[in-house]
């Protein structure tokens, strides 16, 4: 079991927890995962390492409200336990030679952005931070990011809040203006990745994208993360999450994103209608 010591709502849909767990807080480095579940008889999910303190032993974890399990586990609270908590798992994100870095998240993936880019920032790294949401009411991790980032672009789709558009704007804008990066790292949806790759593939500017599809075990045998790369067969979950953005078959990714979505649905109303039968 698993103590949660601190709950916190980032926004309407997203919440921030630290997860007693020192085992995991020993070993943890960004760009890693965790799978957790909530009781005994919960489905597995992975969360990305949002960040860890190895001396209090505990790890940090971001996660958006969007199916039954999140829904569980946001009905948790501090002093509450969940049954599993395994990690870390992936591969860390790579730095070594990285001098200059701009990373790139959109709406949640934010939550996975902001432990890369304070990584960079800790190794000395130039680090310029772009930031998508579709609102303002969305928006999370500003003064995160602000702390770790030599400059910070903030978008939103509807101008709430920062600069009106989408994050390739200002990405496109920073490279033609003379920005010369070493490495654009993206994460998010899968659509805005697909649109970072091929913003930054004509300036040869590497990009690397943090994958995130369906997955089971996290150890490679359920073959359910499985992705193409370069016309070949690749697992997120031990060959990745990162990946070289340009080599990435983002339109079957998507394709595959969306099997569940019915089942996933379905789901999501029946614990609702549990949880009302709970209240009542």
């Amino acid at each position: 079991m698993y103590k949660i010591l601190t709950k916190k709502q980032l926004n309407p849909t997203v919440t921030m927890m630290d997860i007693e767990a020192p085992l995991v807080a020993n070993k943890a480095e960004a760009g890693q995962f965790i799978i957790l579940r909530v009781d005994d008889d919960g489905e597995r999910i992975p969360l990305t390492v949002a960040g860890y303190d190895r001396k209090a032993g505990t790890v940090k974890i971001i996660f958006q409200i969007v199916g039954a399990t999140t829904m569980a586990l946001d009905k948790k609270n501090e002093g509450e336990y969940i049954s599993d908590f395994v990690g870390p798992l992936g591969c860390a994100t790579r730095t070594e030679g990285i001098k200059k870095v701009c990373i790139v998240g959109g709406g949640v993936g934010c939550a996975i952005a902001w432990p890369v880019a304070r990584k960079f920032f800790e190794l000395g790294a130039e680090v310029h931070s772009i930031i998508g949401f579709r609102n303002k009411d969305l928006l999370i991790l500003e003064k995160e990011f602000a702390d770790c980032s030599h400059k910070l672009t903030i978008m939103t789709d509807d101008g709430s809040y920062g600069r009106r558009g989408v994050v390739t704007e200002p990405l496109k804008e920073a490279i033609e203006s003379g920005e010369r990066y070493d490495e654009v790292i993206a994460i998010g949806p899968l659509i805005m990745m697909k649109f970072v790759a091929a913003t930054t593939k004509p300036y040869n500017i590497p990009t690397t994208v943090s994958m995130n599809p369906i997955m089971i075990d996290g150890t490679g045998m359920c073959g359910g993360c499985r992705l193409t790369v370069g016309g070949k067969t690749k697992f997120a979950c031990v060959d990745g999450p990162d990946f070289n953005g340009f080599e990435v078959d983002f339109d079957e990714a998507m394709a595959r994103s969306s099997m569940y979505a019915e089942f996933e649905k379905a789901e999501r109303e029946n614990f609702c209608n549990l949880f009302k039968k709970e209240v009542l």
